[in-house]
């Protein structure tokens, strides 16, 4: 079969030395679509780790496949969407693990395209964010807020050194404090399912105009570390971030402390790492307004 590898799925594969897979996957994916009665359609551009192309079902509904590269894990995300069940996600409709295959609902543009108002945005997120929480005990087979937040600790003060010390000490040391505190308040009696990277790309527009979340990284965890992404995201709006976080704090319940703690966190850890890849300019963005605050 005919089959548009997007060019950053293929460079990945390259660099990572699975050029094998390239020639394996229209062989995959044809015994996928046979396996699950597809008709498949266009790749989708944009993204790294799998290969997603539109498909249809044998009914005439429309859906995603997704095919993960090599090294890609989407036993996690498969669980996460499993105990979603369609509520704040995007609903599963079928799994392959063994090949890293996800059969996803095929839901429209990202919310980046249609909702120019950033206020309105940070509300939409939050109500994807709210559908999907639901309490999850320590039996589901995910990692913790306080597991995140020692690995995040672990890493920063190298990966700030690999990156030629892009933001000021003060800054480090603020987010290892932030780390800290969010590890020990970490409680498996009130932990819920979160996401773990909410952003107005990974929210796509449902058929009746709202919103579910897509590429969920999975987590057992306190739900402002769901929101303190939305408080990390776009630092260059203008807007008054704790302003933002109260908001956020006042429609959810949830302690406002502690959202902006996890904001801290994802801003600092998120904009060390773009810069240590060259990911520009969101990592100078992001570490400017984390410079400001600590300053």
């Amino acid at each position: 079969m005919s089959l548009d590898i997007p060019d950053q799925v293929r460079k990945t594969v390259i660099a990572d030395g699975n050029e094998s897979w390239l020639d394996e996957l229209p062989g995959v994916l044809d015994s996928l679509a046979q396996e699950w009665s597809l008709r498949i359609g266009s790749s989708f551009a944009g993204g790294h780790a799998a290969l997603v192309v539109e498909v249809t079902l044998v009914d005439g509904t429309p859906a995603v496949l997704k095919i993960g590269v090599p090294g890609r894990d989407f036993g996690q995300e498969a669980m996460v969407l499993r105990l979603a069940n369609g509520g704040g996600c995007a609903k599963l409709l079928g799994e392959d693990v063994g090949r890293q295959a996800l059969l996803l609902e095929r839901l429209g543009a990202p919310m980046y395209d249609i909702v120019a108002d950033p206020a309105s945005r940070h509300d939409l997120l939050c109500e994807a964010a709210v559908r999907l929480w639901r309490p999850i005990g320590p039996d589901i087979d995910l990692p913790t807020g306080a597991k995140l937040a020692e690995q995040y600790a672990d890493r920063l003060p190298r990966l700030w050194e690999r990156a030629g010390r892009p933001c000021s000490p003060a800054t480090v040391a603020d987010a290892l404090d932030c780390m800290k505190r969010r590890r020990l308040a970490h409680d498996d009696r009130s932990a819920v399912l979160v996401h773990g990277d909410i952003h107005e790309m990974n929210a796509l527009q449902t058929s009746d105009g709202s919103y579910k979340l897509i590429d969920p990284a999975g987590l057992r965890a306190e739900p402002a570390c769901d929101l303190g992404t939305i408080v990390r995201g776009n630092p260059d709006l203008g807007d008054d971030l704790w302003a933002r976080t109260e908001q956020l704090a006042s429609r959810t319940g949830v302690d406002a402390t502690a959202i902006w703690e996890w904001g801290t966190v994802h801003r600092v850890f998120s904009g060390v790492y773009a810069c240590s890849i060259d990911f520009q300019p969101f990592g100078d963005l992001l570490l400017a307004e984390a410079d400001r605050l600590t300053a």
